[in-house]
C-alpha cells in the first residue's frame, strides 16, 4: 500500500514539474514575440498555455483521487497540498506569459519605443527561476528554493527600473504614452510571474521542513 502511494505521489509531483517546465518553455517564445517582433509566435505561446491548463486539470483530479484512496499521513498531505496550491500559481504564470506575448504582438505593429533591456533580463531571470524551482522540487532542496526567492528580488528590482524609465519616456514626449503603458503592463505581468514562482518556492520550504 505504501509503495503504491509513493508511486502516485511521485506521479503528481512529476506532473507539477512538467507543468512548470511548460511555462519555462513559454518564456523564450514570449521573449521572441516581444524582442524579435515575431507576432506570429503568439499562437505558439497560446498553445503551450493550453497544455498548462490541461496539466492542471489532470493533476488536480489525481491529487483528489490520492486523498480519497490512500488517506495519506501529514508529510504526504503536505506534498499533496504543495502540488494542489501550486497548480493555481503555475496556471496563473502561464496566463501572464500569454499577456506578455499578446502585448508584444501589439507592440510589433509599430516602430519600437526602445530596446527592452530590462524586460529581457526579467524574462531570462524568470527562466532561471523556473529551472531552480524544478530542481528544488526534484531534490527536496530548501537551498534551491531559497535561490529562487533571491532571484525574485532581482525581478522586482528590474520591474521598478522599468517603471521609472517608462515614466521618464512619457514625460519627455506625450507621443510615447501609449507604448509606454503597454510596456508597463508587460513589466507588471512578468513581475506577477515572479510572485507566483515565489509562492511555489515558499511551499517547497514548508513541504521539506514542515515549518512556514
Amino acid at each position: 500500500m505504501r509503495e503504491a502511494l509513493e508511486q502516485d505521489l511521485n506521479k503528481v509531483l512529476n506532473g507539477a514539474m512538467e507543468m512548470l517546465g511548460t511555462v519555462e518553455r513559454m518564456l523564450p517564445v514570449a521573449a521572441a514575440v516581444l524582442n524579435d517582433r515575431d507576432g506570429a509566435r503568439l499562437e505558439e505561446v497560446q498553445a503551450l498555455d493550453r497544455e498548462v491548463d490541461a496539466h492542471e486539470a489532470r493533476i488536480e483530479a489525481e491529487c483528489l483521487r490520492l486523498i480519497a484512496l490512500h488517506q495519506p499521513v501529514a508529510r504526504d498531505l503536505r506534498l499533496i497540498a504543495l502540488v494542489l496550491k501550486s497548480l493555481t500559481d503555475i496556471e496563473r504564470m502561464g496566463d501572464y506569459v500569454v499577456h506578455v506575448a499578446e502585448d508584444g504582438e501589439e507592440l510589433s505593429r509599430a516602430p519600437a519605443l526602445k530596446r527592452y533591456v530590462n524586460l529581457t533580463r526579467m524574462l531570462e531571470r524568470l527562466q532561471e527561476m523556473a529551472v531552480a524551482l524544478r530542481g528544488a522540487i526534484a531534490a527536496r532542496s530548501v537551498p534551491a528554493a531559497r535561490e529562487a526567492l533571491t532571484m525574485d528580488d532581482e525581478v522586482d528590482d528590474l520591474y521598478e527600473q522599468v517603471q521609472r524609465e517608462l515614466v521618464t519616456y512619457m514625460l519627455e514626449d506625450p507621443r510615447n504614452i501609449s507604448k509606454s503603458l503597454i510596456l508597463m503592463r508587460v513589466g507588471r505581468s512578468l513581475e506577477r510571474v515572479g510572485d507566483h514562482m515565489e509562492n511555489v518556492a515558499e511551499r517547497v520550504q514548508y513541504w521539506v521542513t514542515g515549518e512556514r
